[in-house]
């Protein structure tokens, strides 16, 4: 499916999760006259809380974005949403399978050594709980982590796995996110193994971020964190 209006193209795919599950993926490809896949930068982006209505269209405007300055850019409906087969959890501890399974999938379809996995909100904690777990992920990025109290009594659980990875971290929030301050997020970050590098958003709400408003921003940003790694 070719996406009108853009520099880039846009596959449709289906991709089995570990356990299953058929998830729906979209995959932004750059256009370019160099057909090589040596260096080849695979973002995987996982979409905010299913359960509250995420789902993988909120990730377009980022993933339109990377593709056209030159990164292959993947989506997908985790469990239960969107053409997803399977139901969400309310943790999100199946839906780390989902990612796993994306992530393998494109390193066989891609053959790439470099997949950066970027979440957002909840699927900052599902993509942190998933770095780890496969080798070619070099890196990760957080788009508005739920580090906060009440957030955590869902998604705390998530949290070791993404601040022991010594993997390089870049950790993006806005200063009015609602259901985590900069105090925590500093302070929860004070002892985080690896580089961990953070962005604050000033006056950015926790929602706005999600929102199309704020994806040049988002897509800058990641960009620049690629340049580092």
């Amino acid at each position: 499916m070719a996406d009108q209006g853009s520099t880039n193209s846009r596959t449709s795919c289906t991709i089995e999760s570990t356990d299953g599950v058929t998830l729906d993926a979209r995959v932004y490809h750059p256009i370019s006259d160099n057909n090589s896949t040596d260096n080849v930068v695979v973002a995987v982006l996982v979409h905010p809380y299913s359960v509250l209505g995420g789902c993988q269209a909120l990730m377009r405007g980022i993933a339109r974005g990377l593709s056209n300055r030159g990164v292959i850019a993947v989506t997908f409906d985790s469990r239960g949403a969107g053409k997803s087969s399977g139901r969400a959890s309310l943790t999100g501890s199946a839906e780390i399978n989902d990612v796993i399974s994306i992530c393998k999938w494109a390193v066989t379809n891609f053959s790439t050594r470099k997949i950066i996995l970027v979440g957002s909100s909840a699927g900052a904690a599902i993509a942190g709980s998933a770095v780890d777990q496969v080798e070619e992920v070099v890196a990760y990025v957080s788009l508005g982590y739920p580090f906060g109290f009440t957030a955590s009594i869902l998604f705390g659980r998530h949290q070791k796995a993404i601040l022991q990875s010594p993997k390089p971290k870049l950790f993006v929030m806005g200063t009015k996110d609602g259901f985590t301050s900069v105090k925590q997020l500093e302070n929860r970050l004070k002892d985080a193994a690896g580089h961990n590098t953070t962005h604050l958003i000033e006056g950015a709400s926790h929602f706005q971020m999600e929102g199309p408003a704020f994806d040049s921003d988002m897509v800058n940003l990641i960009l620049e964190f690629i340049t580092t790694l």
